[in-house]
């Protein structure tokens, strides 16, 4: 049990190991690099995160965390509005953009069907995805979420859900290997899977249900 000669430095060590993948040593080791810091570091870094969480917006078209109603990439007419990117969350859509090899556009589920975090359909933007394509004009739907059980199974659910459409839905080539999250493949890999996107029958055979 960790003993604190002040209250002050305490209570900043318990909220700061609040955090995900911060335990209290390291939490203990930001604290003190922060007052070793000028003041304006601490009030600027405080600032930049109380308006982070009371002014960040979500994009109304495909979910991404944005400044406004529209963020940068729905709002950019030189993207292809036609081919749509459905991913898991936000830092998907930033491992995509890092290859440089996708110009459509995205949609961000929120998360992915998973029954035993309680996690169903209805909990993600799925709904909303559907509205998507039977109001918009596209013509293909990427399917970019990890290669896991539970992304196999929202990837299932979803093309069940849009096969009545006349759109061609594709998959990532399975350069990402099984149990890979998108987040921690390497850009050339992942872009290559983009690229090499193959229709999603042709990945039922490889399910795992």
């Amino acid at each position: 049990m960790n003993t604190y000669s002040s209250k002050l430095l305490e209570n900043s060590v318990n909220e700061l190991s609040k955090l995900p993948g911060i335990g209290k040593k390291t939490a203990l080791r930001l604290a003190l690099h922060i007052l070793k810091e000028e003041s304006n570091y601490a009030e600027s870094l405080g600032s930049s995160i109380i308006e982070l969480r009371n002014k960040i917006q979500y994009c109304k078209t495909c979910h991404n965390i944005s400044d406004s109603e529209a963020c940068e990439i729905c709002a950019n007419p030189k993207r292809d509005h036609s081919t749509l990117c459905v991913v898991e969350d936000v830092r998907d859509v930033m491992a995509i953009e890092n290859t440089g090899q996708f110009n459509g556009v995205y949609h961000i589920l929120g998360g992915i069907i998973s029954p035993m975090d309680g996690i169903g359909p209805s909990d993600l933007n799925i709904e909303s995805l559907i509205r998507k394509v039977s109001e918009d004009n596209t013509n293909e739907i990427i399917m970019a979420l990890s290669t896991t059980i539970e992304g196999d199974t929202t990837n299932y659910y979803i093309y069940k859900k849009l096969s009545h459409f006349n759109i061609k839905i594709t998959t990532i080539a399975r350069g990402i290997s099984i149990g890979d999250e998108l987040e921690y493949a390497d850009e050339i890999t992942l872009g290559r899977s983009i690229i090499n996107r193959m229709p999603y029958e042709n990945s039922l055979s490889e399910e795992r249900f």
